[in-house]
């Protein structure tokens, strides 16, 4: 198999987040206030964000906003789950880590079609970003995403400096993104977007379910790598490249370079017959490197590998390699991300169980908000002290298994 391109991924090492920073302690599951998780996001300088308390934080149709950078959000350190509802985060920064945590809007008591459009996660103009083992549900915008302005500078390579770059997506279940609910264009269930000129954006070993489609969307002119990932019961379309002409009027088309790999796509109760694992459309060129997936319908049989849609005739130059297709070992790799995927995977609460359970078992649906699945999650606030020497602070994994 070819080498991974080192546009795809991040360096070993760039994304550090609040390594050799100081401790912060999240002490309440209020949203705000002294002890809060906005606190700490709002402090300045390296630091490693833990929780002494886990349970819900319900952050009442705000964002939180990580606006000071060289920051790890450690939700592996809580006593129990610590899940976001009724709102999300956006990263604004540079050098961020976030692991272990649920992200949760839902609908958030808001009206059909009323404008409530809310991110799980999401990186805006951001840099050296990693978001590893989080659970993102019912989101009704993007579940997780990187973007920021297309065109900020003088030419491509002062637009991919300047918006989101070097993203680590990895480890993490992005899930029932609410098809009918609160977005203003109606119909809206989506899983990650990767936004034009966005580049070393690296979608790995991760678990996208009953998601209508964008799992992944790569938009015009992107750099990035998909693999290893298991996509469940799409709807309209699985993984994607699109360029749309209008709103790159007076720029010039910058071709997209991507890399999907080792991924396991896989039909479900939801899907259109005529989705293709990698599909492109709109109007730029791509060089798609695809190799060794797997594509089956929900009755075993091989799904395409590629296809089309739109009007448009974009130049696609696709490179495979058949020679290097390994069925076994991706079954065996969709395994392992089952099996690790999400925030707590040592013990899922009952939304990423109920998730990974319909996986395996060929059920599940797209939904239209979080009620058709029992809701919000409710449960009672647990509490225990952080104790430094328990944890190894570089990579914040226990000395001990929980």
């Amino acid at each position: 198999m070819a080498a991974t391109p080192a546009w795809a991924v991040p360096m070993p090492g760039t994304i550090t987040g609040g390594y050799g920073g100081r401790i912060i302690r999240v002490t309440t599951l209020t949203p705000d206030g002294p002890g809060s998780i906005s606190e700490a996001v709002k402090a300045k300088g390296p630091r490693i964000i833990v929780f002494e308390v886990g349970g819900v934080i319900d952050l009442g149709r705000e964002t939180l906003e990580i606006k000071s950078g060289d920051v790890t959000i450690a939700g592996q350190t809580a006593p129990s789950l610590v899940t976001f509802i009724r709102g999300g985060i956006a990263i604004r920064a540079e050098n961020v880590v976030i692991q272990n945590i649920a992200v949760r809007p839902g609908e958030a008591g808001q009206a059909k079609a009323s404008g409530w459009e809310c991110d799980g996660i999401y990186a805006y103009g951001a840099a050296r970003v990693e978001v590893s083992n989080c659970s993102i549900t019912w989101a009704t915008d993007e579940g997780l995403s990187a973007s920021g302005k297309r065109f900020e500078g003088a030419n491509v390579d002062e637009w991919r400096a300047n918006t989101s770059h070097t993203i680590m997506f990895r480890n993490n279940i992005v899930a029932e993104g609410l098809s009918n609910s609160t977005h203003s264009k109606g119909e809206h269930s989506k899983g990650t977007l990767i936004h034009d000129n966005v580049r070393d954006a690296a979608i790995m070993d991760s678990l996208y379910a009953h998601n209508r489609e964008r799992n992944v969307l790569f938009k015009g002119g992107t750099q990035g790598l998909m693999a290893g990932n298991v996509v469940y019961n799409p709807g309209k379309r699985f993984a994607h490249y699109n360029l749309h002409a209008n709103e790159w009027e007076g720029h010039p088309f910058e071709a997209g370079k991507v890399r999907v790999e080792r991924n396991a796509f896989l039909a479900g109760p939801s899907t259109d017959a005529k989705a293709a694992a990698f599909m492109m459309g709109g109007d730029g060129p791509l060089t798609l490197e695809i190799e060794n997936n797997l594509a089956l319908r929900a009755d075993g049989s091989v799904l395409a590998m590629t296809g089309r849609f739109g009007d448009g005739d974009p130049v696609l130059d696709m490179r495979t390699n058949a020679a290097f297709d390994d069925a076994a070992a991706v079954r065996a790799n969709m395994a392992r991300v089952l099996e690790a995927c999400g925030a707590w995977a040592w013990a899922r609460d009952p939304v990423d169980a109920r998730i990974v359970a319909d996986v395996k078992a060929g059920t599940g649906r797209i939904i239209d908000s979080e009620s058709e699945v029992g809701g919000y999650p409710v449960r009672p606030e647990t509490r225990t002290a952080f104790v430094e020497n328990e944890w190894h602070l570089a990579s914040m994994v226990r000395r001990t298994a929980p």
